[in-house]
């Protein structure tokens, strides 16, 4: 737990921060994420350095010019997040379609008719934050899982913002009883899966054809709940300046019965259905994470 002086600084430039964007126009917060992506780009350097490691990774074919447009519209996306999550006051069912269209509504709605949950997959992908708080708004609040901000109160202020369509948080480290109750309870339950874990918490997946740690918690929660597993990212379209919420059909998952053969396979496809949607808009994934930072046995490190 970060605390003293230096959480207080912290929490300090994360309220002026937010509170800065929140109280400007959305044209000029625009126009100063832009700016503030730039430096970002510029100043971060081991986060660019790593963004620019993975790319080669994931897409060795590609010109050193094209990963780098890739890089800087990835840093300009995370300025579009904190646009988007800076104003998430203003939005209401009034407005929402003039900022989110919801795609493919009928897929969930279809596994929510199941009667057994449905675990809303998703990644850091676009301005992830406003995924699960638009479905919302548009009138489907869920559960979603978090692990809470080293910094006490950096993290409830993030909450009072994540929470202001009616979506609740479950935390990560308690989160298996609330998670199955809640799909038992035919509710949703939204879930990152893209980030690096652990080589006891996780299997390993091939995402662009290197082994990544991931999580196994979708594949194994569905499993055991019969959830529907609908992957859902939210995609920005420059052309008409508005997000989209694409929300695809539910996922037909591999059931043998070994439960340790499925959760493997499963997670495969899973990984391979991010794959698929990052391949198609690179500039919009998390690529500065240290995706393969956890390796398999015996195996060196990438970074």
């Amino acid at each position: 737990m970060r605390g003293g002086i230096k959480g207080l600084a912290e929490y300090i430039f994360a309220r002026v921060l937010i509170r800065t964007f929140r109280w400007m126009p959305r044209s000029l917060a625009h126009l100063a994420a832009e700016m503030l992506a730039w430096c970002g780009f510029h100043l971060a350097r081991r986060q660019r350095n790593t963004g620019a490691h993975n790319l080669r990774l994931a897409f060795p074919d590609l010109s050193v010019s094209e990963r780098d447009r890739i890089l800087r519209g990835c840093f300009q996306n995370l300025g579009r997040l904190l646009v988007e999550f800076t104003h998430f006051h203003q939005l209401n069912k009034g407005n929402i379609s003039e900022y989110v269209v919801h795609d493919g509504l009928e897929n969930y709605l279809e596994g929510l008719s199941r009667g057994r949950g449905v675990i809303f997959m998703t990644a850091h992908f676009g301005a992830w934050e406003l995924s699960s708080f638009a479905h919302a708004v548009y009138g489907f609040p869920l559960k979603f899982i978090v692990r809470p901000i080293d910094n006490p109160r950096i993290e409830q202020l993030i909450s009072s913002y994540r929470t202001l369509s009616g979506n609740i948080p479950i935390e990560r480290r308690r989160a298996g009883r609330d998670i199955l109750k809640a799909l038992k309870q035919n509710e949703a339950v939204g879930i990152l899966f893209d980030q690096n874990t652990t080589r006891n918490e996780g299997v390993f997946a091939d995402f662009f054809g290197i082994p990544a740690a991931t999580t196994p918690s979708i594949a194994l929660f569905a499993l055991r709940a019969g959830a529907a597993v609908i992957p859902g990212f939210l995609i920005w379209d420059s052309k008409v300046k508005r997000h989209r919420l694409r929300l695809d059909p539910p996922v037909e998952l591999v059931n043998t019965g070994d439960l340790s053969h499925d959760v493997l396979e499963n997670t495969r496809r899973f990984n391979k259905i991010l794959e698929a949607y990052v391949r198609r808009y690179p500039d919009q994934w998390l690529w500065i994470h240290r995706r393969w930072k956890t390796r398999p046995e015996s195996e060196p490190s990438i970074y």
